[in-house]
Order: structure tokens, then C-alpha cells, then sequence
């Protein structure tokens, strides 16, 4: 299995898709990667040679934010948003929605609200005993 940004990535899946398994790398990005890295994204994971896992290794690592630093970034930025008390940092902090969306009929799940379905609602009736 390549090992790319400290991640293991599937060896079944095109490359094109299996890139997108380290966090910060989607669709459009790694086609970029892999066009730079002048590969086919329809080969599979298995099929790279050392050489060609280098080259894509070293691209990733050298020209974008991916995994641990990614996540670190975002996270003391939602950090900030609540030290300055912001609207979208007290709404992290009460772990709301913080990007617009309606509360009143749903993200139940988030707000703890969450209903079990019942039936239609009418008990059957009593049998005579």
C-alpha cells in the first residue's frame, strides 16, 4: 500500500479517487497533483512504480496543506472565531449551525432533539375479554 502524507492509501481504487483519502485533497486537486506529477488518474494505486509514488509524495508534502497541519489550521480558526466571541464562534461553541441554515424544523440531531418515527398514531382497539 503507498503511503502518502501519513496515510495509507487503497491500492484497488483509481488514482484519481484513491488520492482523495488524505484529508484536504479532493477530486479537482488531486487530478492537478496527479497532471503535475505527469501520471494517468486512471491507473490504480498498485500499478505505481517507487519512482511515481515519490513524485506525488513529494508534491503533496511541498505545495499544499494536507492531514495534520490542515486540521490544526482549521481548528484554531474555529478557536479564534470563539475567543473574539463572533457570531460564528458562539455559534460553534453551542454547536449550532454556524452557516445559515434553518434550526426550527431541522438539525434536530445536532440541537439533541432527535424524535423516534411512530406508527399512524391511532392505538388499536381493546379486545373484549
Amino acid at each position: 500500500m503507498p503511503r502518502i502524507a501519513g496515510v495509507n492509501i487503497p491500492e484497488d481504487k483509481r488514482l484519481e479517487v484513491a488520492l482523495t483519502y488524505v484529508y484536504g485533497i479532493g477530486r479537482s486537486l488531486s487530478e492537478k497533483i496527479l497532471s503535475q506529477a505527469k501520471i494517468d488518474k486512471n491507473k490504480r494505486a498498485k500499478e505505481l512504480t517507487d519512482e511515481e509514488i515519490n513524485r506525488v509524495r513529494e508534491i503533496v508534502e511541498k505545495k499544499h496543506k494536507v492531514e495534520g497541519d490542515l486540521r490544526r489550521e482549521v481548528l484554531m480558526n474555529i478557536k479564534r472565531l470563539k475567543e473574539i466571541t463572533s457570531f460564528r464562534g458562539m455559534r460553534h461553541s453551542r454547536r449550532l449551525p454556524t452557516r445559515g441554515q434553518r434550526t426550527k424544523t431541522n438539525s434536530r440531531t445536532v440541537r439533541g432533539n432527535v424524535r423516534k418515527t411512530v406508527g399512524s398514531g391511532r392505538k388499536p382497539a381493546a379486545s373484549p375479554t
